[in-house]
């Protein structure tokens, strides 16, 4: 399933700058996901937010992934779509009871019809991070999974990088009420563009621990696998585990673990014996990717070097996801 891409030429031409004025930097073990782009700067999850952060020099680049009506994966974080596009001036009576409207619910060739903006609160209109890219200006569109693929593997071509990925089923169980198996369709993709084994720089992520099972045990992937937590959204599977028994569980079939950062944090009220969750997860040889790190969230750190510096110095995070990543690469690569 290959789409075309149309990115506008201004974001080359800015990318192009960014590579000709720093060299690629040496790593420093500490694992950079530009979460859903560089959406820092510029509105998530849209192509040219991805352009961007690829120049940025990042490991890898984040995709949510959500079907269409049509079986279409496509590039979005929520399965609805009424804070981050113009569906309801769009399509004004395709909501649901609950007035969310649902990607589910429209097929690609309409999804296209739609701009994506800054995300805003849906009830109060505004931003919900006011000093990032102003709301509704300029147009950015949504696109597949494979045009994202495409463009980071052209672009891995012409840098002559190696810019992974790092995709993320979204809902699954949301997606099979509605008959749809969306791991199977993305891993299909995946595996259409070579992402097949641990050694493809692909690492594929979700929330849902029976899922994740399934995509090991029943489909047999052999991608890099990671079990997403977050006090709050605990899977059925966790539900009554202490923080030990649950690394054990995991470690029978992911090889890694994405916790919230701040649950992770001595002292913070998230924290609930989470403490101990990063040497649990080193003991069984998982790998600890948290997220996500934010400039304009620090939380009790004076700076945003501050809090990516406790990342690694106190938290030992193997990788962290940033809205940021020029910064993060600026403070752990060099």
């Amino acid at each position: 399933m290959k789409f075309n891409i149309r990115i506008p030429i201004v974001f080359f031409v800015l990318l192009s700058l960014m590579m000709s004025c720093q060299s690629k930097p040496k790593d420093l073990n500490m694992l950079i996901i530009a979460h859903r782009g560089a959406s820092g700067y510029l509105p998530e999850h849209t192509l040219p937010a991805k352009a961007l952060a690829y120049g940025m020099h990042p490991d890898f680049l984040e995709q949510d992934v959500v079907l269409t009506k049509d079986d279409v994966p496509i590039v979005i974080h929520d399965i609805h779509l009424e804070t981050t596009t113009n569906v309801s001036e769009v399509f004004p009576n395709r909501n649901r009871e609950d007035e969310k409207f649902y990607v589910i619910d429209f097929t690609w060739e309409e999804l296209q019809l739609l701009n994506v903006t800054e995300r805003f609160d849906d009830k109060t209109k505004q931003t919900v991070y006011p000093n990032r890219f102003p709301a509704n200006k300029s147009i950015f569109k949504l696109h597949t999974l494979a045009q994202e693929i495409e463009m980071i593997q052209g672009l891995n071509i012409s840098m002559k990088q190696n810019m992974g990925i790092y995709v993320e089923i979204k809902e699954p169980q949301f997606h099979r009420n509605h008959g749809k198996d969306i791991s199977k369709i993305v891993l299909k993709v995946l595996s259409d563009y070579g992402y097949k084994t641990l050694e493809d720089n692909c690492i594929l992520q979700c929330f849902d621990a029976v899922e994740l099972k399934k995509i090991r045990q029943e489909y047999h992937s052999k991608l890099f696998l990671v079990q997403l937590l977050e006090i709050g959204y605990a899977d059925e599977v966790f539900k009554e585990m202490t923080v030990a028994q649950i690394v054990d569980e995991i470690a029978l079939y992911a090889n890694g673990i994405g916790p919230w950062y701040k649950q992770i944090i001595a002292g913070n009220e998230h924290v609930k014996g989470f403490e101990n969750l990063v040497s649990l997860a080193h003991q069984k040889d998982l790998k600890v990717h948290a997220f996500t790190y934010r400039a304009d969230d620090l939380g009790d750190f004076k700076t945003f070097k501050e809090l990516l510096l406790n990342a690694k110095t106190k938290l030992n995070f193997d990788g962290i996801f940033t809205d940021f990543p020029d910064q993060a690469v600026a403070c752990f690569k060099q």
